[in-house]
């Protein structure tokens, strides 16, 4: 039995070495392509007629590109594609190679194609051999003349070209432009689009050929586009005689351009008809089956492109729709300051985005200012972004500090479950003292325009983006302030303004802030400025913009005022407080007072956190009358009032109200309802009196 398992493996190996030389003598090899995973494996007879090494294949048909010709590799991809499409238990195909001397070799293949049960092609086995010797038969088989070539090449180019065609527009402009009519051969060429059961001319050259009384007709006229449209099937016009004969009220207003043949083609989509093309000759009669194929081919690759195109500007429309709908239908006057907002859509290559801006106009003088982008190009990030800024706005108006406002948004959107994420900008304005509180929640820096059009990054500490900061529970997010002084502009924006194509985010900023330096001083200008520049760029992003300047000299209800909430376990707003009574004490002209007030201030609210259930309400607000005075107040729910008392020696409390009443001008206690009211007030110079 050992031996005549030996003697069977023997005749097996030399059974595959005289296939081997056969292969090699007629330089014919074998293949065996695995569709699933998508390996092909060919034999060293089969990379000899490739004139290609072993180790320079890599399994894969792509590894083939070397060399097979591009315009040969799509027909053959072609011919597979349509072979699997419909069917087909096998092909065969001859096609031209580029050896490594240069040289070009004619090539032909078979292929067998195996399904599974339910018809699903799973493998492809075959042959391929030299066929340089069958050259001219093989051409004269397959009809691969000069000009069958040509206006495959054709076919195949206008295709190529259509695919980077995004909107009808771009459709019609590739068709009308004037050397489309020279790649078809053709002298006259119309397009018409079916709507409401009329067909509109949308395209036609060269210039003059357009027949008056034809830019709109009905599906049932005698027209050749009419005809193809109803019956969905091609009209190829052979002759003069046969256009005069079949369209007798057309051929009197097309006879002087010498028509000679034309080429009628049904426009399908999904088996309904979209349209028509219209392809006119002037020095050809009759239509080869060849060239009935290809102009087939060529209907069929326009009606694709259209379809696409329609399908994307009604998804764009819908999407920017639904943008335009959620943004706000207008801003608010802002007393004491001048606002300018924008958004840009990136129209090209890409879908509308989730970007948002907002003014929220606020009791005693402030003003909230948000910008933000929801990840994503769909009209699912617009619907997202609408429900944001409608929670952002709600949140904000019900008095909730920046800090706070942010993190509930994040906590909101991390429940939509939509697994999106959004980068946000809210900044509240005091726009009596100037003061401005920042939370950035992964977001680009803000800029500031001074007076004189300086212009600078200004660097907030910023948290995650919202709906990642709730899933990871980091919900702190860190409150910048500033003075924003009168003439100041506050610019927020979204990432689309600064991101350059090919360079870091450091030189977008660069050149956004080179570029608002040089930019006009009107507000609304600036806005259209830097709009236009973007255009005119070409960025692939969406850009909303909102521009804050404040106005001098403005002081709601005769003074103004600052207001904060501490909430009991949160120390970082105590901290918040401190710094916001700090700044506004200074943007009031009396920094000499700064230390005391902002000690004092400290003091009543640590007494309100430790001694009461529940947070405090910090407010400072500035009273004009003879003498002018800053008054600090902390409200809590509780309504038991504070005691002076006299510390001991060891003590450690019990001081907090002589401090109060030995820095203070006066003091005082109220009753709020269920709660109650400590305040203190500081006589400070007139704002006249500050100095320059």
């Amino acid at each position: 039995m050992n031996a005549g398992r030996g003697g069977g493996e023997a005749a097996e190996r030399a059974g595959a070495r005289i296939l081997h030389d056969f292969g090699s003598a007629f330089r014919m090899g074998g293949f065996d392509w695995d569709l699933l995973t998508g390996t092909m494996s060919m034999d060293d007879a089969a990379l000899e007629v490739f004139d290609m090494d072993r180790a320079d294949y890599d399994g894969r048909p792509e590894g083939l590109g070397s060399r097979v010709l591009p315009d040969e590799g799509r027909r053959l991809d072609t011919l597979v594609a349509q072979a699997l499409k419909e069917g087909s238990d096998q092909y065969g195909a001859y096609f031209r190679i580029r050896r490594r001397d240069g040289s070009h070799q004619w090539t032909h293949t078979q292929g067998l194609v195996e399904r599974d049960g339910t018809g699903r092609p799973v493998r492809i086995v075959g042959v391929i051999r030299d066929a340089t010797h069958e050259l001219t038969e093989s051409a004269a088989r397959l009809g691969l003349d000069e000009g069958r070539r040509q206006r495959a090449g054709v076919v195949e180019g206008t295709t190529a070209a259509l695919a980077y065609a995004r909107t009808v527009q771009d459709v019609i402009d590739l068709l009308n432009d004037s050397h489309a009519l020279e790649h078809f051969g053709a002298a006259s060429l119309v397009m018409g689009l079916l709507e409401a059961g009329r067909i509109h001319l949308v395209a036609e050259g060269p210039n003059g050929a357009f027949v008056p009384g034809t830019r709109f007709t009905r599906v049932d006229e005698p027209y050749p586009m009419s005809e193809v449209i109803r019956t969905l099937r091609p009209r190829f016009i052979d002759s003069a005689r046969d256009f005069a004969d079949s369209y007798p009220v057309l051929w009197p207003h097309i006879s002087g351009l010498g028509i000679t043949a034309a080429a009628y083609l049904p426009l399908i989509a999904q088996a309904r008809p979209i349209g028509a093309l219209g392809l006119l000759y002037s020095d050809k009669t009759g239509f080869s089956e060849d060239e009935r194929t290809l102009l087939v081919a060529l209907g069929s690759s326009i009606a694709q492109s259209l379809q696409r195109a329609m399908l994307y500007e009604q998804e764009h429309d819908l999407a920017e729709g639904l943008q335009q709908a959620m943004l706000p239908r207008r801003i608010p006057e802002v007393p004491g300051a001048q606002t300018a907002v924008r958004y840009r859509s990136a129209r090209l290559g890409r879908d509308i985005g989730g970007d948002w801006y907002d003014i929220i106009a606020l009791p005693g003088g402030r003003v909230g200012a948000v910008i933000g982008d929801v990840q994503g190009h769909d009209t699912h990030a617009a619907a997202v972004m609408g429900q944001l800024r409608i929670v952002l706005r709600a949140y904000a108006a019900e008095g909730h500090p920046p800090a706070t406002v942010m993190a509930r948004a994040s906590v909101f959107l991390h429940e939509l479950d939509t697994e999106r994420f959004a980068t946000c900008t809210y900044a509240e304005v005091d726009l009596g003292t100037g003061v401005v509180q920042i939370v950035r929640a992964g977001h680009v820096d803000p800029l500031v325009r001074e007076t004189d059009g300086r212009c600078r990054r200004l660097p907030v500490e910023g948290g995650l983006p919202l709906g990642l900061s709730a899933e990871f529970g980091r919900l702190d997010y860190p409150v910048t302030a500033l003075e924003l002084d009168p003439g100041q502009t506050l610019m927020l924006y979204t990432d689309g303004l600064v991101e350059k194509p090919g360079a870091d985010l450091d030189e977008g900023f660069q050149w956004l802030t080179s570029l608002v330096r040089r930019g006009p001083a009107d507000l609304q200008q600036l806005a259209d400025h830097l709009c236009d520049v973007v255009a005119d760029r070409g960025g692939e992003d969406d850009v909303a913009i909102l521009l804050l300047r404040r106005q001098a000299a403005f002081a709601p209800h005769g003074a103004g005022r600052f207001q904060q909430h501490v909430a009991q376990s949160d120390p970082e707003a105590l901290s918040s407080a401190r710094h916001m009574i700090r700044a506004a004490v200074r943007a009031w002209g009396a920094g000499e007072r700064a230390d005391e007030i902002e000690l004092v201030a400290d003091e009543l609210m640590t007494n309100a956190l430790m001694h009461t259930d529940g947070g405090a309400i910090v407010t400072l607000r500035a009273l004009n009358g003879p003498e002018r005075r800053l008054r600090v107040e902390v409200e809590d729910r509780s309504s038991a009032l504070p005691r002076r008392r006299e510390a001991g020696e060891a003590g450690v409390s019990g001081r907090g109200l002589l401090l109060v009443d030995q820095l203070s001008d006066a003091w005082g206690v109220e009753s709020r309802g269920g709660g109650k009211c400590v305040w203190c007030e500081f006589k400070v110079p007139d704002r006249t009196e500050r100095p320059e």
